[in-house]
Parts: structure tokens; sequence; C-alpha cells
């Protein structure tokens, strides 16, 4: 199948890119989905310094490695949210126990991002959007739809700049639908799209194992976004409910098996991936499929190497014939 199998290196961050390079170019994958933050890739640097963008493009290179988007998940993170603490540890040091200057300080980062994609040869940025609303999820006290409508608003406002500079690059935004974004399940997707009139430019990062545990079947996401499907994460989950455990996971860390529900290695989980790719296909995606290893209770090293082995296994394509065509006389 010519859809290329990547990782994505946020999980890899304590690495030196070089070192990390090598390490998956060892291992067998064809590219990286390549965090903005950590040694992996300085946004600014990369859009600006061209010195460091030839660097950056030599060390994929030596290692036979392509680069088909970028993830600026945790800049992202900072537009959107209603601030507290956490996000101190995504600002840098300047910023950090002030929402204003964070916020300020994303804003602009956010605005470079596309343009680091577009020197990188990436046409994909994966990103998270934050959420004003996401706080009131569960709705007591209550929450009235005037609420819910303000913080739509201020994510109309947020964004709309940041994605202009993305028109402007010919780039394209993948939201993560994901639990804490303004956008995390079928119906606060559809919505994203509508307030943001449908804006071409705005699509998802397909990520079935935040679905999954929801109660959602993700293959069906990828049928009613199928034109908004800008790239893929393989990731898989666990559901282990046992009487005790809740599907909010008890304030139990990740990997704690306790959980509710826990974050597997591909194929160690419940997400059905024949039922994905026969979507993908269905849908005409041919991007990358990119690994987001989160486990655990796995080595990671481990995990990168059997995951890559499980995606190449299961990335088939579609027939290009129909079994019962030559049943005719």
């Amino acid at each position: 199948m010519a859809r290329p199998v990547t990782i994505f290196t946020g999980q890899w961050a304590d690495l030196s890119f070089s070192v990390l390079c090598t390490k998956m170019a060892e291992i067998g994958y064809d590219g990286l989905e390549i965090a903005c933050w950590g040694d992996h890739l300085d946004v600014r640097q990369a859009a600006e310094n061209g010195a460091y963008l030839r660097r950056h493009r030599e060390i994929l290179e030596e290692h036979k490695l392509g680069c088909w988007a970028l993830g600026a998940h945790l800049t992202g993170q900072c537009v959107g949210d209603a601030w507290d603490e956490r996000l101190d540890t995504f600002a840098p040091a300047s910023c950090k126990g002030d929402p204003e200057k964070i916020r300020a300080w994303a804003v602009e980062e956010m605005k470079i991002v596309p343009w680091a994609a577009k020197a990188m040869g990436c046409g994909v940025v994966t990103c998270f959007m934050g959420s004003p609303v996401w706080r009131y999820w569960y709705s007591f006290p209550p929450t009235t739809e005037r609420m819910l409508e303000e913080g739509y608003r201020t994510i109309l406002e947020r964004w709309t700049p940041i994605l202009d500079e993305f028109d402007r690059a010919g780039v394209r935004f993948a939201l993560e639908v994901h639990p804490t974004e303004i956008a995390f399940d079928f119906y606060t997707a559809k919505r994203l799209l509508e307030v943001f009139g449908e804006r071409p430019t705005l699509g998802f990062n397909f990520d079935p194992s935040h679905l999954f545990w929801q109660g959602m079947r993700p293959e069906l996401f990828l049928r009613d976004f199928a034109s908004r499907i800008y790239h893929v994460h393989m990731k898989d989950v666990a559901i282990t409910l046992d009487g005790r455990s809740g599907i909010l996971g008890s304030h139990l860390p990740f990997g704690d098996l306790r959980r509710g529900w826990n974050f597997r290695s591909l194929g160690h989980g419940h997400v059905d991936f024949d039922a994905v790719i026969r979507e993908l296909n269905a849908v005409g995606y041919q991007g990358p499929l990119s690994v987001e290893w989160e486990d655990n209770g796995m080595e990671r090293e481990f995990g990168a190497r059997e995951s890559l082995a499980f995606v190449r296994r299961m990335n088939f394509a579609p027939s290009s014939v129909a079994f019962d065509g030559s049943m005719e006389n």
C-alpha cells in the first residue's frame, strides 16, 4: 500500500532529533510526524533560519525519512484554553502564570507554524485548539446554551487570524478530536465546522483511541467527515471496566491497571483497525498512517517496532476487482 507509515515524535521528546532519526530509521519507519517541542523542531528557526532548516532536512535525508506533517499540539492548547497552572508547562518561562501572556505567545507562535511546515515540505499541521468550555462538559452546575455559544465564538475569534496564516501558507490545519478540545466527539466536531463556516483549511487529525473509549465507533467518524480527514493517528485503547473502575479514569494515572481504560500499543487494545482501514480506503485517504505510541505498560522501543509491524500488516489497499465480477456468462 502506498500510504507511508510514520511515528509521532511527541512521546520521544527526551531524545535529540538526530538520535531519534537514527533510531526510527533503524526500526524501519518511512518518516516522522515531527513535534514542535523539545529538540525536534523550533518553528521560528525552521521558518526564519535557513541553516537550521537545511540541517533538519539533511538529517531526515541522511536517514531516508520523510515528513508529511508537523505536530503543534501544546502551543495550540494554549490558544483556546481557559488558563490553569497546567498550561504553564507548555509556555516559555517568561509567560508562566500570566494567562494573557501565554495566550499572546501561543497565538503568535501558531501563526509561524504553517510557514515552518511549508519550509519543511509539509502540507498538514496536526494540533489542538484548546477549549474555554471543556470545564462545562458535565452539566452541573447547569450549563446554558449561551455559555457554549460564547465558548465557540471565542474559539472562532482566536483561531481565525491563525487559520488566515495557514491559508496564506497553503497548509491545512488538522484538529485532533480529543477530550479537553472544543471538538471532542461527533456533534462537537460538526458544530465546530459550522461555526467556522465549513472553512476548507480546517479539518481533522483522526485518532480512533479518543473516540473509542467515549463509546463511539471511530470508523463512522471517517465516513461522516470523509472530506475533512487530513491526517491519521494509529493508536489503540483498551476498555477494562471491572465493576469498580469507571470510564472517567478515577484520577488514576495512565498505565494503572485499575483504570477503566488505558491507551495501549497497537494490537493490544480494542479498536477495530480492520474497520478503520476499510473506511480510509473508502474515503480515498492516501496520507500517512502515523503511530502515536502511548502505552505506559510496555517498553517503548519494543512498542515502536511492534506497532510498525502491525500497521504494515493492516495497511492493505482496496480491491481493484469485484470478486463476483467474473461469474457472468
